[in-house]
């Protein structure tokens, strides 16, 4: 049985560790309110832009862009993971990381791109090549974004690459967060047709020069943003997973805590019962 001094130190070490986790809680539900704030600016330019789109896809006939057609079938499929740069979050990275391995399990002709350190750490362990790596947590995401778009639609257009998809998280809820696995290049009509939020008649719009050239501007802005709200939504998806999990780091320290002050009490008495004994045995055998 371990001593006072022993259950005491660890007391001790545990109240300090909970501390810091109560600390990184609060610090996680700062982080989260921000950036569900920046998620919820970025929503009307994504609105704006799949309703552009959808009328740009209803002007023309036929698009003659890469993006929107098929890419070289010889060549291997590009796939951007997307995790955070740091832990501390339960099982978040593992999820992503995880869908990752199944897919080069399942796939050997793969090429990767990472945005986080995490998920640059796990591609370079796999038997694939590793294109790009990029870190989430950057004062602008959005020039992280415009270059990975950048590097991913020039291996496209190359034909290095027969698509891309992207392994992200999905926020569902703050106890929530799922990983997904979804196509990006190429485009499909349907998928911007169904990002488009608006539902009410618009007016006829007309555009210059052509809608064929506006179109040919707009597809990479939409490939760039796709990127960033995904960046985004990691972002608000691995605070919410370190916020629950330093609640119950927190949580589970208390209950240490109070098991080892119950083992320590009954220790502590435990050793005072032997003195008072070996006391009153000392005194008998004086009085003898």
């Amino acid at each position: 049985m371990a001593s006072v001094r022993d259950l005491r130190d660890r007391i001790r070490s545990l109240r300090n560790t909970q501390q810091i986790t109560k600390a990184m809680k609060q610090v996680a539900g700062a982080k989260i309110r921000r950036a569900e704030q920046l998620q919820a600016q970025s929503r009307p330019y994504a609105d704006a832009l799949a309703a552009m789109l959808q009328d740009l896809l209803a002007a023309v006939g036929s698009v003659n862009h890469p993006f929107m057609k098929p890419g070289n079938p010889e060549a291997p499929l590009g796939v951007i993971l997307l995790t955070s740069d740091k832990g501390l979050a339960g099982a978040f990275n593992a999820n992503l990381i995880r869908m990752a391995d199944l897919l080069q399990r399942a796939q050997p002709d793969v090429t990767w791109y990472a945005i986080g350190n995490k998920g640059r750490n796990a591609v370079k362990r796999f038997a694939q090549d590793t294109a790009a790596t990029w870190s989430l947590s950057t004062q602008d995401k959005l020039l992280t974004a415009q270059a990975c778009a950048q590097q991913v639609s020039d291996d496209f257009t190359n034909g290095k690459i027969r698509g891309v998809s992207l392994i992200s998280p999905k926020f569902v809820s703050t106890l929530v967060q799922r990983p997904q696995n979804r196509t990006i290049l190429p485009i499909a009509r349907e998928e911007t047709t169904a990002a488009a939020t608006s539902e009410k008649p618009r007016g006829a719009v007309e555009f210059e020069p052509s809608p064929e050239l506006v179109l040919s501007r707009l597809l990479p802005k939409y490939l760039e943003f796709t990127l960033y709200a995904a960046m985004l939504e990691t972002d608000a998806a691995f605070f919410a997973a370190q916020l629950v999990a330093m609640n119950n780091a927190t949580e589970n320290a208390k209950k240490m805590i109070d098991q080892l002050t119950i083992v320590m009490n009954n220790a502590r008495q435990a050793a005072i019962t032997t003195e008072i004994l070996e006391i009153v045995g000392g005194a008998e055998a004086l009085a003898k």
